[in-house]
């Protein structure tokens, strides 16, 4: 899929910075739309379904968290990336973004190629196979169908719960999934004994699959990246 295929909203009420990254992107062939503050860019989301929304967490009237939290209200948004533009780099913004959806954070001032950078990772999670039963990254490879890991040519055995829970964290590679929802994923109604649960599993996965591939976000969750 080209650049030229992908949409980009772009939000914030400072024109100058949605200049500023609309010709950033426009110089990869990105299709660029513009919103100057929360609820127009609701109005345009629900009407060009974007495959990424750049969203201004200080806005007026209506901030960031409560637009993210009502595009993802929206039928058909659910699922689009979210990525919060911020001055602020407190753990409570970010935690608060992550809880009503937000995908990643992209913080000011804004340098060019680390911002291009950003938003090509956020657009793979696109192309990523989630729902094929067998996908690899790196030298890492998982087959669901058949319960299996390899690193490399060795296979490396994993319990059920490992097994769930790497399945779960590597089908959106870079996205943070937050305790709850992972609680909610592979563990269900089961009765969890101890806060640690996820903690243990997370430790054990890291010394069997790889440390680099598992990250923490304290306060939030784990995600996985390669």
């Amino acid at each position: 899929m080209s650049n030229s295929n992908y949409k980009i909203l772009l939000v914030d009420d400072e024109p100058d910075i949605v200049e500023f990254l609309s010709y950033n992107l426009k110089k990869e062939g990105y299709e660029i739309l513009t919103a100057n503050n929360g609820k127009e860019a609701v109005e345009v989301a629900k009407k060009e379904l974007p495959h990424l929304i750049v969203l201004d967490v200080m806005m007026p009237d209506m901030d960031g968290i409560e637009t993210c939290r009502e595009i993802r209200e929206q039928k058909g948004l659910q699922n689009v990336l979210v990525a919060f533009l911020t001055a602020r780099s407190e753990d409570y913004t970010q935690i608060a973004g992550f809880e009503v959806g937000a995908d990643d954070y992209i913080t000011k001032p804004i340098k060019p190629r680390v911002f291009i950078s950003r938003v090509k990772a956020l657009l793979r999670r696109l192309q990523t196979p989630a729902q094929e039963a067998s996908f690899q990254y790196g030298d890492v490879r998982i087959d669901k169908e058949k319960h299996s890991v390899f690193k490399g040519e060795v296979e490396i055995p994993l319990p059920k719960k490992e097994f769930n829970l790497f399945a779960l964290l590597s089908s959106k590679p870079g996205k943070v999934f937050t305790r709850e929802f992972i609680l909610d994923q592979v563990w269900g109604d089961e009765v969890v004994v101890g806060d640690r649960t996820i903690d243990v599993h997370i430790r054990k996965l890291r010394e069997k699959i790889g440390d680099e591939y598992f990250k923490t976000v304290k306060g939030v969750g784990y995600k996985f990246e390669f």
